[in-house]
């Protein structure tokens, strides 16, 4: 049977797993996060060593627990936007689409309360898309476990943190469900919103276009008009004056472009010359999701997905490597879809000392950020 039709069966209850899963994992945690504030000591030259950590809220009182807390790194930069624009260079980098939705729901929530209830909404909507996307490949049991997986995986907190994740992912997840529907309209406004959202989500364009050549259908053509949100944004930001992105990563972040190959080289020589634990856990994050992406049968259109996705991460050169790349690889799609495939036949035990073992390391990773002592 075609996973198209397989596929709508479980629609109804796709969305309430998803909203079963946000639920939890949202509650879960904020108490966590609210259980840490009075653990949380952060070496205060850290701190101000972020140039918008000026006037962050005191560490104590019912809202810090709840929302301040999460008031770290990125999360500064997307409330500065919501609030006044881009009116630093440095800010470019992030964004438009997160911290408007920031500021138009901050109408009614104050401003971090926004950025979480934003995140929230859109890690629903992602779970479920999801769900959707998994029922194409997995039967009922490994799709479950794959939405699992990817909820526990290593930095997966950050989907319910002050971030675009959640909402670039779920605008990826949702074009890929809904170009394999043939819904050419709405896969085309979900693609151009992601790449609205992060730099990465254009990248969405790719398996969405090949899928459109095989279609051969008229309506098809539309997803042409997917990189329309990121040339608008790159073209706002010249016609106003301001500094490119490629520009303010180089200048503001210390960030540039480097081959693939090179950024691993450098990789494995820092880990040669001083072994970093996180750093060690990325380079093999970023093997496994190779080998997953890349390497097991899939859709033509995944795994060319995998290949630029994976391609884009690592274009990114910094000091140190890899940071934030176990964030990153939430966009490879592909990759998840094949671990749920491998998981289907693992015993339930076994199966549970994985999930158990990575989510530790996910809250070892939530911990080391609400500390300020690991920027993602």
């Amino acid at each position: 049977m075609p996973a198209r039709l397989r596929a709508r069966p479980n629609w109804n209850s796709d969305w309430q797993i998803a909203l079963i899963m946000t639920v939890a994992l949202r509650v879960f945690y904020s108490a966590l996060a609210a259980a840490f504030v009075p653990f949380l000591h952060p070496d205060p030259a850290v701190v101000h060593s972020n140039a918008l950590t000026g006037n962050l809220p005191a560490p104590h009182g019912f809202y810090y627990a709840v929302a301040g807390v999460w008031q770290r790194f990125d999360t500064l930069w997307y409330l500065l936007i919501a609030e006044h624009g881009y009116d630093r260079p440095a800010s470019v980098v992030f964004y438009p689409l997160y911290p408007a939705a920031v500021r138009l729901t901050a109408t009614l929530l104050p401003p971090m309360a926004a950025a979480l209830a934003v995140s929230t909404v859109a890690a629903f909507f992602l779970f479920w898309g999801f769900l959707r996307l998994a029922a194409g490949d997995l039967n009922e049991a490994g799709k479950i476990r794959c939405l699992i997986f990817f909820c526990i995986w290593p930095t997966s907190f950050m989907l319910f943190a002050g971030y675009a994740e959640s909402l670039a992912l779920a605008l990826a997840v949702w074009t890929i469900v809904f170009g394999r529907d043939a819904r050419w309209e709405l896969a085309t406004v979900c693609g151009i919103f992601a790449g609205l959202a992060r730099p990465s989500g254009v990248l969405i364009l790719v398996p969405l276009a090949i899928m459109a050549m095989r279609a051969r259908q008229a309506r098809s053509l539309l997803v042409v008009f997917t990189p329309v949100g990121l040339i608008g944004y790159w073209g706002w930001l010249r016609w106003s004056g301001r500094v490119s992105v490629v520009e303010a990563y180089s200048t503001y972040w210390k960030t540039q472009m480097a081959a693939p190959w090179t950024t691993m080289w450098r990789a494995i020589a820092v880990l040669a010359r001083h072994f970093d634990a996180l750093l060690a856990i990325s380079l093999m994050a970023v093997i496994l999701f190779l080998i997953a992406g890349l390497a097991a049968r899939r859709r033509i259109e995944d795994r060319c997905f995998s290949a630029v996705a994976m391609t884009h991460i690592l274009l990114r050169s910094c000091l140190p490597p890899m940071v934030g790349t176990p964030r990153y690889l939430m966009l490879v799609y592909p990759a998840y879809l094949t671990i749920g495939n491998w998981t289907e036949k693992m015993s339930q035990s076994r199966f549970a000392f994985l999930c158990t073992a990575l989510f530790l390391f996910n809250l070892v990773w939530m911990w080391s950020f609400l500390s300020w002592s690991l920027v993602l």
